[in-house]
């Protein structure tokens, strides 16, 4: 399985238009994301972007579970999006209190954090959550139907 965001610039730089309100450009546009080389039996996905830096303790930036197994990708702004998301997916809360997405905005002098993007092939079409299940929760489901996942590293600094 391989996974792939255009949007990163060199050095895999995520720009400022996908960061979090608060932060210089951001306009918390969330993130193009594209996979390929799934695994047979795939019925569904999950995507998950989570900020893994110390000081950031794994906070959840996206959670997106019930993705069919149609879908190869989630296109730039599609979080909150019911045109641009894939039919049946959810949106699950992030670490900001709010679902969707919510794009980086590591504190100020912290240096660079790494937003690993995950995106996870399960044996099943969708999970039983409700929109305010945590992350924690859908990991748990998500680790008796996982084939395959495969993740990027973007980075961001402020």
């Amino acid at each position: 399985m391989k996974v792939s965001c255009p949007a990163l610039l060199p050095g895999n730089l995520i720009p400022p238009v996908y960061a979090y309100r608060g932060v210089a450009g951001g306009r918390n546009i969330s993130l193009p994301v594209v996979w390929t080389d799934v695994p047979g039996g795939t019925k569904g996905f999950c995507f998950s972007i989570i900020d893994r830096h110390p000081i950031a303790g794994n906070w959840v930036h996206w959670f997106v579970v019930n993705i069919p197994e149609t879908a190869s990708a989630l296109p730039e702004g599609a979080s909150g999006s019911r045109k641009d998301m894939p039919p049946g997916a959810m949106e699950l809360q992030n670490s900001y209190g709010s679902q969707g997405y919510g794009g980086p905005k590591p504190p100020r002098g912290s240096g660079p954090h790494e937003y690993v993007m995950t995106v996870y092939a399960l044996d099943l079409p969708g999970l039983s959550l409700v929109p305010s299940a945590t992350s924690t929760e859908a990991e748990k489901l998500m680790k008796a139907h996982l084939l395959g996942s495969a993740s990027i590293v973007g980075i961001f600094e402020q």
